[in-house]
């Protein structure tokens, strides 16, 4: 069995229970980082001893098939740094390889800088994305914004404090600077820090220089605010991706409000 257990994203006290007995019991624990882990096993008091393969980014690949083949025989306890693992973090391709075993595959649920990040930031939370980490070249940052301009959920982003104020000021430029939106720093430590304003706002704020871990929720653009002309750049995005162009027009259609037969037509009087 594979067991995707959720560790603490800051405050030890959030270790559960359930978590105390796995790593009490396990005899291998998979781990993004096995020192990470140690210190850990040693600050919650586990006194098991269990072996610890490290199971990062750059090994995931070549090491997924040997231990979904182990956990066909023996309890795997995955791990990372902080948080859930698989959720920017390793543990999907090994998840992956233990599905195309048959392996079972369960969770021990725990602290996540995502939802809880959601859960504060004061913005909608009925509908969200997830995006992970923003890229760092400015140009894939850049398409990756401009893709999301008509998101209308709510949306969640990683981001290291050391680009935080360039990532905000390009989120004002491509999704309006009146957008409201928070920046999440150091969850659940003792410097929690919750930033609530317009994304021109929080990128002046940044930019005298902030520290810690860092979570962005942005709010979803209004449906009345996506322009024809942002809407056309998504449908040709979507038709250079392989969709056709008619279901492209129908998928943004139903995201803005916008009418699937305008959208059609402006593409191909753009053509001619």
């Amino acid at each position: 069995m594979i067991i995707l257990a959720a560790t603490p994203i800051g405050n030890l006290g959030d270790a559960s229970t359930r978590l105390r007995e796995v790593l009490e019991n396990a005899t291998t624990i998979a781990a993004e980082d096995t020192r990470t882990t140690q210190r850990l096993l040693g600050a919650l008091s586990i006194t098991n001893r269990p072996q610890l393969v490290a199971l990062h980014d750059h090994n995931e690949k070549q090491r997924a098939g040997e231990l979904a083949a182990r956990a066909e025989h023996e309890d795997i306890v995955v791990l990372s740094d902080a948080g859930m693992p698989t959720v920017s973090d390793p543990g999907y391709a090994l998840v992956t390889a233990a599905v195309q075993l048959g392996v079972t595959v369960t969770a021990i649920p725990g602290p996540s800088a995502v939802i809880t990040a959601l859960a504060v930031s004061g913005l909608a939370t009925d509908r969200f994305s997830f995006d992970g980490f923003v890229p760092r070249k400015a140009g894939d940052r850049a398409s990756m914004l401009k893709q999301l301009a008509i998101e209308q959920r709510t949306m969640v982003f990683f981001e290291s404090p050391a680009r935080l104020a360039q990532t905000l000021a390009d989120m004002a430029a491509v999704f309006g600077a009146d957008r409201q939106s928070a920046v999440c720093r150091e969850l659940t430590k003792l410097y929690e820090e919750v930033r609530r304003g317009s994304l021109d706002e929080l990128a002046a704020w940044a930019a005298e220089g902030v520290r810690g871990e860092i979570v962005i929720v942005v709010a979803g653009a209004p449906a009345a605010a996506v322009s024809i002309e942002t809407a056309l750049v998504r449908v040709q995005q979507l038709v250079a991706e392989g969709t056709r162009l008619k279901t492209a027009c129908a998928d943004v259609a139903a995201a803005t409000g916008l009418s699937s037969r305008d959208l059609y037509q402006a593409v191909l009087a753009g053509r001619s």
